[in-house]
């Protein structure tokens, strides 16, 4: 068996039906070679699946993908790495994919990452805050990438509480008591591959805990690949085994908390 056998666990079929990956980047470069492959194995699962922009290329490619794909719905944005890169005039671009391309369903992913600090945290903060603004004007709920920045993305979020979009902590990192300033905050709170993860012992207090209205679950794949497929390119069907897990650590049924989490994306992202 040995101790990478788990790497060789192939990305079968679904058992669940339904399942809605509310993050994912299908438009990745690691998704070049198989990518049809990639989506007729979401089709056949009956998936739902957000294809998320982190800059304006990548947006516009999401915003593409969506539009050829039933079963893709899109966010456009710029991510904190890429924040030293956005200008003003990236607004009306957003803007207009915003209003008026109907399969675009949210800014994002946007906010704070300190770990990398790929953009200084001055100008990461000043486009968080610009974004925050817009999607308020324009009614659409936020996707929020925190990393090691949970204190001023909660300050951000709370100097912002009375124009506060509805926001989807995206692959929660947060501890239980983050999360709960999150939930007090409207926020909505998804998992990924990480929960699954055996060391992962402070995400599974707040997978356990978060009321199941405000769960989301997704991939952010081609990252983060969940147990059992550790150590591959990670695919919108992994979701399953996101599910799997968080269902078993709530001692409830997958298939209904596949349903649960399906309707509460489609809520959060006003997916009729």
């Amino acid at each position: 068996m040995g101790k990478h056998h788990h790497s060789t666990v192939p990305i079968t079929a679904l058992a669940l039906t339904g399942l809605f990956d509310t993050h994912a980047h299908p438009t990745d470069g690691r998704f070049d070679s198989d990518r049809d492959d990639v989506l007729a194995r979401m089709r056949e699962g009956g998936m739902l699946c957000v294809c998320v922009g982190a800059d304006m290329e990548s947006s516009a490619q999401s915003v593409e993908l969506a539009k050829r794909e039933p079963m893709i719905y899109a966010t456009v944005g710029v991510h904190p790495h890429d924040a030293k890169t956005f200008t003003e005039a990236d607004v009306p671009v957003l803007t207009n994919w915003l209003t008026n391309e109907p399969k675009v369903v949210a800014l994002g992913e946007i906010g704070l990452d300190y770990y990398y600090d790929l953009s200084p945290r001055d100008v990461q903060k000043d486009v968080f805050s610009r974004q925050l603004d817009l999607a308020y004007e324009l009614g659409k709920p936020v996707v929020l990438h925190i990393r090691d920045a949970h204190g001023d993305t909660i300050d951000m979020l709370r100097a912002h509480q009375n124009r506060l979009p509805h926001c989807v902590v995206h692959c929660c990192s947060a501890s239980w008591e983050s999360a709960k300033i999150y939930l007090s905050l409207g926020c909505m709170i998804s998992f990924a591959g990480p929960v699954t993860l055996a060391r992962s012992v402070n995400l599974h207090e707040v997978a356990k805990n978060v009321p199941i209205d405000r769960l989301m679950i997704e991939t952010d794949s081609p990252y983060l690949a969940p147990e059992p497929v550790r150590g591959r390119r990670n695919e919108p069907v992994c979701v399953e085994h996101i599910c799997r897990f968080i269902a078993n650590l709530r001692e409830m049924d997958a298939q209904e908390l596949c349903d649960i989490t399906r309707e509460n994306g489609k809520r959060f992202y006003g997916i009729a």
